[in-house]
């Protein structure tokens, strides 16, 4: 059984269901990647395997643990890491206390964590006393990762970490996400940049109308016509 899976899925915010038996899952040391149309209920699925959404049907399951019926504050404290696509930094707060602020569940010494956050983004800590509303989008999302960093995450889930930032910074940000996955954390991500995203990707899930239209590889899925043609751009 995979690491972290959300089993056919089926629910939505209260009215018609968004996810129609949608299954997503992640290994560990492994990048899993959401991609779809517009609409498609990528972030659903996403808000759904960490309990922001209710369940018709289906399970969530980490590390052979079923964990459906959870909060996401206790998902938290399960060993899922959640970055929200906005709204995923305290703008008058500085880069460290952002930072801090990820530790709150902690009760040891998390110094050797915010290290490790900052030699994997230089930038934070050069502008750690900065607050974090004076930072660019990129840097934003830099401290959105590191902060869910700091909970020391066994699972990692990112949606849409590189809306709205310059392809410079998306590669850059694909390159770290890279380097936390060789840490063996899991790492689910919603993805609007689907090439890129299935380029470092272990595995892909294409969501079309909150089902499931092909799950494979991200090479395997890069390398299917019918795939490339309708949601990649030919």
């Amino acid at each position: 059984m995979p690491f972290l899976i959300g089993e056919n899925m089926t629910g939505g915010y209260g009215g018609a269901d968004i996810l129609h038996g949608c299954t997503i899952s992640v290994d560990k040391g492994e990048i899993a990647v959401i991609v779809g149309p517009n609409g498609a209920g990528k972030s659903t699925a996403m808000k759904a395997v960490f309990g922001m959404l209710p369940l018709r049907e289906g399970r969530v399951t980490l590390d052979g643990q079923d964990i459906t019926g959870l909060s996401p504050q206790a998902r938290v404290a399960a060993g899922m890491g959640f970055v929200p696509q906005t709204s995923n930094v305290f703008t008058s707060m500085t880069v460290r206390e952002n930072l801090e602020m990820g530790a709150y569940l902690r009760q040891d010494d998390f110094t050797d964590t915010m290290e490790q956050v900052f030699d994997l983004f230089p930038i934070l800590r050069e502008k750690a006393a900065q607050p974090a509303g004076e930072l660019s989008g990129g840097q934003r999302q830099q401290v959105a990762v590191g902060r869910a960093l700091m909970t020391k995450p066994s699972v990692l889930m990112l949606d849409e970490p590189t809306a709205g930032v310059s392809p410079i910074v998306m590669d850059e940000l694909f390159d770290r996400i890279l380097e936390v996955a060789r840490t063996g954390i899991a790492i689910l991500m919603v993805e609007q940049n689907a090439k890129q995203a299935l380029n470092i990707a272990d595995k892909g899930f294409v969501l079309v109308q909150g089902a499931n239209r092909f799950t494979d590889t991200g090479a395997a899925l890069l390398a299917d016509p019918e795939v490339r043609r309708s949601f990649l751009g030919g």
